[in-house]
């Protein structure tokens, strides 16, 4: 149900210049989904009654990625006030006059902060009846983080930043998480006074706690376990090492869920991926996107599937597939590259050097060895020899090739499109089909060997050829010799 008395502002305006990036910081991904999409999603698992997300830098594509993810969203532009603390003051200004509930304040870098986590903490903070809760944790390294500094009581007394810090607080290591949640009358009452009367010319959302404080309000720091929930992500050392975390964790998942998953440090796997038991992932495989792997399907090594579904039984090795459909018991691979709109149909094989895109491979069909199959149709049971081409395109216009169920074409056949190859039909080996072949009949260029003989030694005397030749002609003359002598 609808939390009617919560409102989530998800902080999405800076630019992230440590990324060295023109990809605004908050879309880089993690597991196939953007950081802010990573925040968006455990926002949206609290079912607050509001949701705004604080845009500016690259303001159209960050809004665009927030309305994407969560369709309720509202966008607050902020102004030219730089500050979290004037982000949240035109945020909680978009909210009804009369919200009087939470604010739940999180930031579009912190994606493995979890519902669960952020629900407790609103629980907390509603428990103790405070004007504002901020999440804290325990850090080994505390460097250039804010220090949660607490009375004698073990109350929050202050937040001290780094920088401000002496020495005995330098030496605390509870930290402030950036997350907070504020009754909405005291953050706006707050809000209005802050300033950018410091070094930095920005309002500081840490100074409303300052000010809570020093109006007698009560404050509260909540500490979470789990520090690397809280880790914001500034660069791309960080952001590997939460992707790192992260697909652990996703990896464990399935294995817990019965998938046997060989390697897990070699093993990257989406958030959207779906694998049903029994299946086995070997090592350096990457599962992407949207793709689907069936009970008892065995994927790898070495092979990487975007939005790619395979079939329940089948064996998919060293293989690269885009968006394509790969049916029960097929066997895909080593080194087969599936492009968008292919399918390979129950029991079908697609085998080593093998490029197939936009095709429909039939139940029990064969592409063993070194063939391009592009806009074709091939039926059940036809077999294609290896060096098999389908050759599509004109010049202008792609063509398809049709080829009927239970053909068998020879090696080296060249099928250019458009062309319809009948059922049972066989091609020759290195023919080139230019019209279709009838069901039945056998398709082949006709076209004589000869055999010129001594033209080596007439065009190339003295070279290796020429010796070689020469010395076998001396073997089989001598040979010759020896039989009429006996």
């Amino acid at each position: 149900m609808t939390d009617s008395r919560l409102a989530i502002v998800v902080l999405a305006a800076g630019q992230g210049t440590r990324m060295k990036s023109a990809t605004p910081k908050v879309l880089h991904q993690l597991a196939g989904v953007t950081l802010l999409g990573h925040v968006l999603n455990s926002a949206k698992a609290l079912d607050a009654e509001h949701l705004l997300v604080v845009v500016r830098h690259e303001r159209d594509r960050v809004a665009a990625e927030a309305t994407g993810v969560a369709a309720s969203a509202r966008i607050i532009d902020q102004d030219e006030i730089p500050g979290t603390g004037r982000a949240v003051e035109q945020a909680v200004a978009a909210l009804p006059e009369d919200f009087d509930g939470d604010v739940l304040i999180l930031s579009g870098d912190v994606p493995l902060l979890d519902a669960d986590t952020l629900r407790q903490l609103v629980d907390a903070h509603r428990a103790a009846g405070d004007s504002g809760t901020l999440l804290s944790t325990i850090v080994d390294d505390p460097t250039g983080y804010g220090r949660i500094v607490r009375d004698a009581d073990g109350a929050l007394a202050r937040i001290v930043e780094h920088k401000d810090a002496s020495r005995v607080e330098r030496a605390i290591d509870e930290i402030n998480a950036g997350v907070y949640v504020f009754g909405a009358a005291a953050l706006r009452d707050k809000l209005a006074g802050l300033s950018t009367a410091n070094a930095q010319g920005e309002k500081y959302l840490t100074d409303v706690i300052a000010a809570l404080r020093a109006a007698g309000m009560d404050v509260s720091a909540v500490p979470t376990p789990d520090s690397w929930k809280v880790e914001g992500i500034n660069d791309r050392a960080q952001l590997s090492e939460a992707a790192a975390r992260l697909n652990a964790l996703i990896v464990r998942g399935w294995q817990l869920a019965g998938v046997t998953v060989q390697d897990p440090a070699t093993t990257w796997i989406d958030l959207a991926v779906k694998i049903e038991r029994d299946a086995t992932i070997l090592p350096g495989t990457h599962l992407k996107g949207a793709t689907a792997i069936a009970e008892g399907a065995t994927v790898g090594p070495d092979t990487t599937l975007v939005d790619t579904e395979v079939g329940a039984g089948a064996h998919v090795r060293r293989t690269d597939a885009t968006l394509a459909v790969i049916g029960a018991g097929a066997d895909v691979g080593p080194f087969s590259f599936l492009r968008p709109g292919t399918v390979i149909g129950a029991d079908g094989k697609v085998g080593a050097f093998v490029e197939v895109k936009n095709s429909q491979i039939g139940d029990g069909a064969k592409v063993p060895h070194l063939s391009y199959i592009g806009d074709a149709e091939i039926g059940a049971g036809t077999n294609i020899g290896a060096g098999g081409i389908t050759a599509n395109y004109d010049g202008e216009h792609k063509h398809r090739t049709v080829i009927g169920p239970g053909v068998k074409s020879g090696a080296h056949t060249v099928f250019v499109a458009p062309v319809r190859i009948g059922a049972g039909a066989y091609t020759g080996a290195g023919t080139t089909i230019r019209s279709d072949v009838p069901a039945g009949a056998l398709a082949l260029n006709v076209s004589p060997q000869r055999n010129r003989e001594g033209w080596v030694h007439a065009n190339r005397p003295g070279s290796a050829a020429d010796q070689a030749a020469s010395e076998a002609q001396a073997a089989a003359d001598a040979q010759n010799e020896e039989g009429l002598a006996r």
